[in-house]
């Protein structure tokens, strides 16, 4: 059987043959009278074990790798392990892949693991296999083979006839150098997210007082003074959004509806299909439309979270929601929301959170949240630096969100699709 792609690399125009995995590659696992009690697992050795825990996005965490003893090693010489191979887990999370590469050590599998070895690699390219087996084609495969449930382990027969798209091999080449470039740049924009959180994470925790101190361990250069300790009562006006049910007035325009679920972290996130509310009835409760600078906390939900109003969502109305209006004398706006989105400040509300299985923060209970603050000027330092800081984690989620968007419409376009 033979087909072609949508897109290609400019060059190819051969058709591609449908072969079985058997047919190109062998597949073994750890038998089951040989299999591993925890007791012979090793912190460190000369022959490493692999199993699928230590699969990390397509590769193999070899700092999380156990060891065994020789004769565990050379009991199966199908299950050693070199690199060039590829690992797929067939119980727990089956269907994960992994490519060995870097392995510096003789190493076997664990029970639960298939290794995957190419016959003859003048006709197949691993890193084409590789990512033939990464995508989804496989795990469609396997759950089209379920019957009456859901696939719990990824036997070998359903493994050996799973049908294998193959063009020739410098086009295999070329589309797996493509998708490893990809999954390159998705994986280096996810690392810089994760590490960019866990600095904001950091720098949170230091840049606000500890409990009884007056100064933070960590804050800019030239600022020396104590800082001081307000209720939040005495940092501005405070109410709560509409409670009445208001759905007999949502329109598709009119005065945006803020839900607490539209909430995070320093903005707000309406989805594709925001709510609003009838003129008429937002001029009857004109009184509770926010302004520029109202900070908005969750009252239920992932209470605590915050964000400030700005020019996009002034007149709106919020929900169920906690709004402060800050006296821009003593406290900015956007200190004020940093401050809230603090772990410090979620403590507090969940500690004193009332609800049954859903937390909810009380009007009352805010009223007692206590609020460091330090000048003017250095409270624009504070919120100047963690709005940069989530601007850099924005910027690295959408770039991980569009290539992802990108290996998700060239899988579906780089490779024949069935009919």
């Amino acid at each position: 059987m033979a087909d072609i792609p949508r897109v290609r690399f400019k060059g190819f125009n051969e058709v591609w043959e449908r072969q079985k995995l058997s047919k190109v590659a062998t597949m073994h696992a750890r038998i089951g009278w040989q299999n591993l009690r925890t007791s012979e697992f090793l912190d460190s050795g000369e022959y490493m074990l692999i199993t699928g825990t230590d699969f990390d996005d397509g590769r193999v965490n070899y700092d999380t790798c156990h060891y065994v003893e020789k004769e565990r090693y050379e009991q199966d010489k199908h299950i050693q392990i070199k690199n060039g191979n590829i690992l797929i887990t067939k119980d727990g999370a089956l269907g994960k892949v992994a490519y060995v590469q870097g392995l510096s050590m003789p190493a076997t599998l664990n029970a639960g693991v298939f290794n995957v070895v190419i016959k003859d690699e003048k006709k197949v390219d691993g890193k084409y296999l590789f990512q033939y087996l990464k995508a989804p084609f496989l795990m469609d495969y396997v759950n089209q083979k379920a019957t009456g449930g859901t696939i719990k382990h990824l036997n070998q027969n359903i493994l050996v006839d799973f049908p294998v798209m193959l063009p020739f091999v410098d086009e295999q080449v070329m589309l797996g150098r493509y998708f490893d470039a990809l999954d390159y740049l998705i994986t280096l924009h996810q690392h810089k997210y994760d590490e960019t959180k866990e600095l904001k994470k950091y720098m949170l925790q230091k840049m606000f007082p500890k409990n009884g101190k007056k100064i933070p361990e960590i804050r800019f250069a030239g600022f020396t003074d104590d800082w001081e300790q307000y209720k939040v009562t005495e940092l501005g006006e405070i109410y709560i959004g509409l409670v009445t049910t208001m759905t007999a007035h949502y329109t598709n325009r009119g005065a945006l509806l803020i839900r607490n679920s539209d909430i995070r972290d320093c903005y707000f996130e309406f989805g594709e299909n925001p709510i609003y509310l009838d003129e008429k009835f937002a001029e009857q409760n004109s009184s509770r439309k926010h302004k520029v600078g109202d900070v908005i906390t969750v009252h239920t939900g992932d209470i605590g979270t915050s964000a400030v109003i700005t020019e996009k969502e002034a007149d709106s109305i919020g929900f169920a929601t906690i709004v402060t209006r800050p006296n821009i004398k003593k406290i900015t706006s956007e200190y004020l929301c940093v401050y809230l989105n603090t772990d410090t400040h979620k403590k507090f509300a969940m500690g004193i959170s009332t609800g049954d299985g859903r937390n909810n923060y009380n009007l009352k209970d805010y009223y007692n949240c206590v609020v460091p603050v330090p000048t003017l000027e250095e409270q624009n330092k504070i919120s100047d630096f963690i709005q940069r800081l989530n601007s850099l984690i924005t910027l690295h989620q959408n770039k991980c969100d569009a290539l992802k968007e990108v290996k998700k419409f060239m899988l579906q376009n780089m490779f024949p699709q069935k009919g």
